[in-house]
């Protein structure tokens, strides 16, 4: 059977990650290796200032105390038995969409498989931030349809997929739109807090200010209640611009 490898952002012990590898087990062999804690909003950061600690917790289970990118690479290079098939990043608690995918530590665990030459994809669950009912098997179920058909079928060079389930009973879920990376802009709010000692910190965070709402754009795709895939390609080049600048720049 194919290896497959899970890992994520939001830790070892979370309840994504455990629903997406017994998913993706009806497919083949999985192996987990994912980060000791949570490691969201870590991008594609890779630990380069020490050392990395790897905790095996079974056969086929490994916590790492780094990134999810650090996750991966340590994976592939060394602690699977082969290279595997696929590579499954999540299932994340809260949605991937538009800019969100520059800061996703979940994404980028799809994109290190897809620059190591593995079909990769990163899912996550669009919860809200008020309490309600988490609905994983949502999301469980779509990444065993598209792992089974990925590995079927492949995916195109240098691409991964993007997936954002919206948080309901499958029943409520319309379908599948394939969809373009939408526009969330947030108000990045910084709270100036002081600890005990009086010390000055800075805490990050924000709300959304401003949503794009375009039919093709993922954003719109989950808040009409579809599963939205989105193909992320490698290459960031801004190929009109470039044009653009060859036949008007001449420095």
């Amino acid at each position: 059977m194919p290896i497959i490898l899970v890992t994520n952002d939001d830790g070892i012990h979370s309840p994504g990650l455990i629903a997406l590898a017994r998913a993706m087990r009806e497919l083949g062999d999985v192996y987990i290796v994912a980060p000791d804690r949570e490691r969201s909003a870590v991008s594609h950061s890779l630990t380069l200032h020490r050392p990395l600690k790897v905790e095996k917790l079974s056969e086929d289970v490994f916590s790492i105390d780094g990134t999810p990118t650090d996750c991966v690479i340590l994976a592939i290079s060394k602690l699977l038995p082969d290279r595997p098939a696929l590579v499954a990043s999540g299932i994340n608690r809260g949605g991937n969409l538009g800019g969100d995918i520059s800061y996703s530590g979940t994404v980028s665990g799809a994109i290190e498989g897809t620059i190591l030459g593995i079909p990769s994809f990163a899912i996550s669950l669009v919860t809200g931030d008020e309490p309600q009912p988490i609905h994983l098997e949502s999301a469980s179920a779509f990444a065993t349809r598209i792992g089974r058909s990925i590995l079927e079928k492949s995916l195109p060079p240098d691409t991964l997929l993007n997936i954002n389930v919206p948080n309901a009973d499958k029943s409520k879920i319309l379908g599948i739109r394939f969809t373009r990376q939408g526009k969330i802009v947030y108000n990045n709010a910084i709270q100036e807090i002081h600890d005990p000692r009086g010390k000055v910190h800075y805490w990050l965070g924000g709300s959304q200010l401003y949503v794009e709402r375009e039919k093709d754009t993922d954003v719109q795709a989950v808040s009409d209640s579809y599963i939205s895939i989105t193909p992320i390609h490698l290459d960031l080049t801004n190929y009109d611009a470039l044009n653009l600048l060859r036949a008007n720049f001449h420095l």
